[in-house]
């Protein structure tokens, strides 16, 4: 077993814990999806065991999340930890599908809701409708985006904001810059 920084393994197994609770899944569930005790999953996610990079890997795919998620890239300084998640620190998560790279802002996924700097590439969709049951809101910073929700398209501009509520909803930028947006999602989802 490797060890790392103790705050990143205790923040890994707090995030690892809010998704399974945000997925609805038990430790029970969990650990047998895992092929893994109980035991095993709940020190992994007290922070008291750290998991290989084979078991990041079915986590990740038990929690639909991208194996990348889990991953710290910069440990926070201690008296930031927790706190501040410095531009460079940023986590990706989703699956960067369809010209969509998205950064968790949060320092973890600790908290009832998620906030995430989403960046639309130039000319890219999602065909199909995205439907999950949280709250979201976005806000967009900078160039202009298409958000369908329930069939009805909204273009917005830098300023703009929405909202969705379980609602089915897809995204475009059909435009030539790129969309930055922030969302705050809750529960978190990634």
């Amino acid at each position: 077993m490797q060890h790392s920084h103790p705050d990143s393994t205790s923040s890994l197994g707090a995030d690892l814990r809010a998704l399974r609770k945000s997925r609805d899944l038990t430790l029970v569930q969990m650990s047998a999806a895992l092929g893994r005790s109980v035991g095993w999953l709940s020190q992994v996610e007290r922070g008291i065991s750290e998991p290989s990079i084979t078991d990041l890997r079915h986590i990740a795919a038990c929690l639909g999340v991208s194996v990348s998620m889990l991953f710290r890239h910069a440990a926070a300084p201690a008296h930031e930890a927790g706190h501040v998640v410095r531009q460079g620190a940023r986590r990706p998560i989703g699956s960067n599908i369809a010209g969509l790279v998205e950064e968790l802002l949060s320092p973890d996924l600790t908290d009832d809701f998620e906030v995430v700097h989403s960046t639309f590439q130039p000319h890219s969709r999602i065909t199909e409708s995205v439907t999950r049951p949280t709250q979201e809101v976005g806000y967009l910073v900078s160039g202009r985006l298409e958000i369908e929700i329930e069939g009805t398209t909204h273009v917005l501009n830098p300023g703009d904001s929405f909202r969705i509520r379980g609602e089915a909803f897809r995204w475009a930028n059909p435009f030539d810059t790129p969309a930055v947006a922030i969302w705050v999602i809750a529960p978190p989802v990634y």
